[in-house]
């Protein structure tokens, strides 16, 4: 299969990063074929300009690139830390450039005529990973899970992603090595049953 893994956090050498180099690592000695595309390394610029809400948009090679690998991914997963109950910034602006309208959704109307949204993605499955330091427990009680809701059915599941599945792994800030070791072979568990 070919799968696309997107990378959004600035610091090299992160949890983030090791997240994403077990997903990769795990794929590729299952035989697929990786893409592994760190957002903040290759410096992707996440403003929505004016002229892309215009129908006929003909968008930034930078963007085309992007938005070609989401198309002809057969899975994705997505690498981030949790930033006040959201994605970075600059995975945010991915979202809103890279998943266009017209290719990986589209609006139409069903039988009775009314509004609904189509996905059109290829991709069969979804894995999220994100970090965090709150605790799970306290995050729960005070915030709930928006995270879980917004990659589920705001992103994958508005683009006909069927599978989607999200492991978040906290407190990252009060982890150990072994804790982290733990956690990375997790990763490795979880891409081989989502992805296989």
């Amino acid at each position: 299969m070919n799968i696309l893994i997107i990378l959004a956090h600035p610091k090299p050498g992160s949890f983030n990063h090791a997240i994403a180099d077990t997903v990769r690592n795990t794929l590729e000695a299952a035989g697929h074929q990786v893409t592994l595309r760190d957002l903040h390394a290759e410096g992707f610029d996440p403003l929505f300009t004016p002229d892309e809400l215009a129908r006929g948009h003909v968008p930034t090679p930078e963007v085309r690139e992007h938005a070609d690998l989401v198309l002809n991914a057969d899975a994705i997963v997505v690498v981030h830390p949790n930033w006040w109950a959201q994605a970075p910034a600059i995975l945010k602006g991915w979202l809103d450039r890279v998943l266009r309208a017209g290719e990986a959704y589209r609006f139409g109307s069903n039988e009775k005529g009314e509004g609904v949204i189509i996905g059109l993605l290829k991709a069969k499955a979804a894995l999220v990973f994100t970090t965090s330091n709150t605790p799970r427990e306290a995050e729960l009680r005070l915030y709930g899970d928006p995270l879980d809701n917004f990659w589920k059915a705001c992103v994958w599941g508005f683009c006909g992603v069927p599978k989607v599945e999200r492991r978040n792994f906290e407190s990252v800030i009060a982890s150990t090595p072994e804790q982290r070791a733990e956690w990375l072979q997790e990763v490795a568990r979880l891409t081989q049953a989502v992805i296989a």
